[in-house]
């Protein structure tokens, strides 16, 4: 044994070029198998982690998937609104701890528009039970103040103290714009890689105060008042969207969503955030299906061009294989010195390869979280890497082996004899 790794030993010293561009080639494989099953992974996650800490989101009563998509990712119109006065009823509930009311309808340049109280910056939660920050500024306080999302501010250039007017109804036609009545943007919130980013917030009084001359979803002609007037008028919320809600105790749950349920003052809904994004996710999961199907081609591509590299190494090699034919080494011999040089080859390109990928996700992970909202986290292996890992170590191992069984049904004067 101690002779057999002497020979493998130099006879890679031999070929260090040929054998490290092999090394490197196997560790660009792993690298990118591990980082798209890493950003596939990611991707379910801050997708499952858009919202948490939160125990119901209530609203009209409509489909679960409905209610999640235009409260949580601002995606779609209720069907109806909840009255202010069963916000109120809820949050007086003995088993609620604390209520957010939410209320969308308008827009800023294609992003949403979120009224709520200042409680949305104390009780909002995403990902792991993260708080919401600002990069700068401060959360709202008087009544034209706003707070936008980082990607609002990184993609219209915004910052603290800037003038901003909002406009009635979404998407990016500013048909019916408040623009007699400015806001000033007093906060920038830091990237979170949820929707919260692409959200113009303000206070519910705020929503309140530029629809005082509004009916019906129009402007009642001839009617103006003035910004400057309407903290003379009752700004309190007539209704909302959607209501985040926090229990005092979990595990009632089920008894506050049937409570909810059998509300008697208007038809109400409250899903538990958790299984609707679950829901969710088996309709619009084609993009994970995607993700895993580019994981096996790239494996594919990889473990074939493995195999390409060492057999391309053959013909520097047959000359050696046929000594070592000659001078009495068997079949046995022969790929034993092939297998042990293929599997420290392999192990070394597969660990060169997963340093890549740590360092990869350390290094770019601010700034695919600032540029594109994805959250990379440095954690240890899934059952999913672990097992990429192991089929690299085994393809890598077994390619070696080609090689040695092609070179020993090669004749000796094949291997011996120059070539011309």
């Amino acid at each position: 044994m101690k002779a057999l790794f002497s020979i493998a030993w130099r006879s890679a010293w031999n070929r260090r070029f040929t054998l490290a561009l092999t090394v490197f080639s196997i560790a660009l494989s792993t690298f990118l198998l591990l980082g798209v099953e890493r950003i596939r992974t990611e991707l379910r996650e801050n997708f499952a982690s858009s919202v948490s800490g939160t125990d119901l989101i209530v609203g009209a009563r409509t489909g679960s998937t409905q209610l999640l998509l235009y409260s949580v990712f601002r995606i779609g119109a209720a069907t109806n609104n909840i009255s202010w006065k069963s916000v109120q009823a809820l949050s007086a509930h003995p088993g609620v701890d604390w209520v957010v009311p939410l209320s969308l309808g308008d827009s800023h340049r294609g992003f949403a528009v979120l009224a709520t109280s200042t409680d949305y910056f104390t009780h909002f939660r995403y990902g792991d039970r993260q708080t919401l920050k600002l990069r700068e500024g401060k959360p709202f306080s008087e009544l034209f103040d706003a707070v936008v999302g980082a990607e609002v501010a990184d993609k219209l250039g915004y910052h603290v103290g800037q003038k901003i007017t909002l406009a009635h109804g979404s998407g990016e036609l500013n048909v019916a714009e408040h623009a007699d009545k400015p806001f000033t943007v007093v906060g920038v919130l830091a990237r979170t890689g949820t929707p919260v980013d692409r959200t113009v917030h303000i206070g519910l009084a705020a929503m309140e105060a530029i629809h005082l001359e509004w009916v019906g979803g129009a402007p009642m002609p001839g009617v103006h008042i003035p910004a400057e007037q309407v903290r003379k008028f009752d700004l309190t919320p007539k209704n909302v969207t959607a209501v985040l809600v926090g229990l005092k105790n979990r595990a009632a749950v089920f008894g506050v969503q049937r409570w909810i349920s059998t509300y008697t003052g208007e038809p109400l809904m409250a899903i538990l955030p958790g299984v609707a994004l679950d829901e969710l996710w088996s309709v619009i999961g084609i993009g994970e299906n995607a993700l895993l199907l580019m994981s096996a081609l790239v494996a594919l591509v990889s473990l074939a061009g493995l195999v390409s590299v060492v057999m391309a190494g053959l013909n520097e090699r047959r000359r050696e294989l046929a000594v070592l034919r000659a001078v009495g080494a068997g079949l046995r011999h022969v790929l034993a010195l092939l297998a042990l040089e293929g599997a420290l080859v392999t192990v070394l390109g597969v660990a060169l390869g997963l340093v890549m990928a740590v360092l990869g996700i350390a290094l770019l992970s601010p700034w695919l979280q600032s540029q594109f909202g994805l959250t990379l986290s440095l954690s240890e292996p899934t059952l999913n890497e672990w097992l990429l890992m192991a089929s690299l170590l085994v393809a890598g191992w077994l390619a070696s082996l080609l090689p040695g069984i092609r070179a020993y049904r090669l004749s000796l004067a094949d291997g011996l004899s120059p070539r011309i």
